[in-house]
């Protein structure tokens, strides 16, 4: 999967922006504040219909205009897709092949990107609906299904929790409705949980190789934490056990007025010999754990998609000393894969990997091919 062009009107601060990628490594650099994030956001937008920054859509809207757009061709096993996100105040417009579409299921998967970011750190220190966030964006990325599955659980456990407060408040409410959209609401869990176990397993294949090929460490996986405790992960082990343990805290439920039991509670942590990262690790450890993660995600999307994603990496030079961003960019090369990188300088960096990439000047809302 390649991005051949991007279009961007009104985009932040950009007026209009035409670009034509390289098919292997590009990388834009520029000072801070030029432009450089700008790029990588939109195509973010573009795959994702959403922001992997923290914000509401008129912020993406150049100052003084009204709506923005964004659109780009997709070169995916020799299909050539043309994207278009158009965003107001109020809406935001999808198409694909100048088809309108309406649901945003039917428009994720048409481009999977993975972005790092200085700020994904907060995926190992920050709370855990970040790291939840970001196997929801993954996982809906490789599947449909888990998308459609995710937004349904979303809806039952509104409805459910809607109903908790309608028992507490009024005690001749049918219990038995209750019961209706329990099991609804685990059967959806079961998927889910599911899906994010098969996810993580996946990653643990790869990412303690990716933490030695940049550190030279070892000892780093993933554990999968829940608030409801499985023997296994076959259908009916979490059936039996979630149809249990809401039965047994239905008055602590009625209490709370909300579902505490499922997978939107659950988490996961980076284990590093033995220890969780979080707590003793260096901060260094810890960039260089996350981006393992993200680039364990790399053949997990070849092998599950049939093509690779477009890899987006922000700032990343500032983020590893010279002999660690030599190896990542080693390390990526040894994939047929596009990636997109922004820089604020081409010091420290291997002239082998800057000869064969395509070079881009961002400097205040212009882009410049060297």
């Amino acid at each position: 999967m390649k991005i051949g062009n991007l279009n961007l009107v009104h985009f932040r601060n950009y007026l209009k922006l035409n670009l034509t990628f390289g098919q292997k490594m590009n990388i834009f650099v520029g000072d801070n504040a030029q432009g450089k994030t700008n790029i990588l956001e939109a195509i973010t937008i573009l795959a994702l219909t959403k922001s992997h920054r923290i914000g509401v859509n008129p912020n993406i809207i150049m100052f003084d205009q009204k709506k923005c757009k964004i659109a780009g061709s997709i070169k995916k096993n020799r299909v050539l897709t043309k994207l278009s996100v158009e965003i107001d105040e109020d809406t935001k417009k999808l198409s694909v092949n100048s088809s309108s579409i309406k649901k945003v299921a039917d428009y994720i998967s048409n481009l999977n990107v993975i972005i790092f970011t200085p700020d994904d750190l907060e995926i190992l220190k920050g709370s855990p609906s970040i790291r939840r966030n970001l196997l929801n964006i993954e996982l809906c990325q490789l599947s449909k299904e888990y998308l459609l599955i995710y937004n349904e659980y979303n809806k039952l456990l509104k409805t459910r929790n809607e109903y908790l407060k309608v028992l507490f408040n009024n005690s001749i409410a049918d219990v038995n409705y209750l019961d209706v959209i329990t099991d609804k609401l685990i059967d959806k869990a079961i998927k889910i949980y599911q899906k994010r176990k098969e996810f993580i397993d996946l990653i643990n294949c790869h990412i303690n190789s990716n933490f030695n090929n940049i550190s030279g460490d070892n000892d780093l996986s993933i554990h999968y934490i829940t608030n409801v405790i499985f023997d296994n992960y076959e259908y009916e082990t979490i059936r039996k056990k979630l149809k249990h343990t809401f039965k047994k805290n239905y008055l602590k439920e009625l209490n709370y007025g909300m579902t505490i039991y499922g997978p939107h509670r659950d988490d996961f942590y980076f284990d590093y010999k033995g220890n969780d990262l979080k707590y003793y690790g260096s901060q260094g450890q810890q960039k260089v754990a996350v981006l393992s993660f993200k680039m364990s995600e790399i053949p997990i999307f070849k092998d599950i998609t049939g093509t690779y994603p477009v890899l987006l990496l922000d700032d990343i030079f500032s983020e590893l000393d010279v002999k660690k961003r030599n190896k990542l960019l080693k390390m990526i090369q040894g994939y047929d894969i596009q990636s997109i990188i922004t820089t604020t300088d081409l010091r420290n960096i291997n002239k082998k990997y800057i000869e064969e990439a395509d070079i881009f000047i961002v400097k205040n809302g212009n882009v410049e091919r060297r």
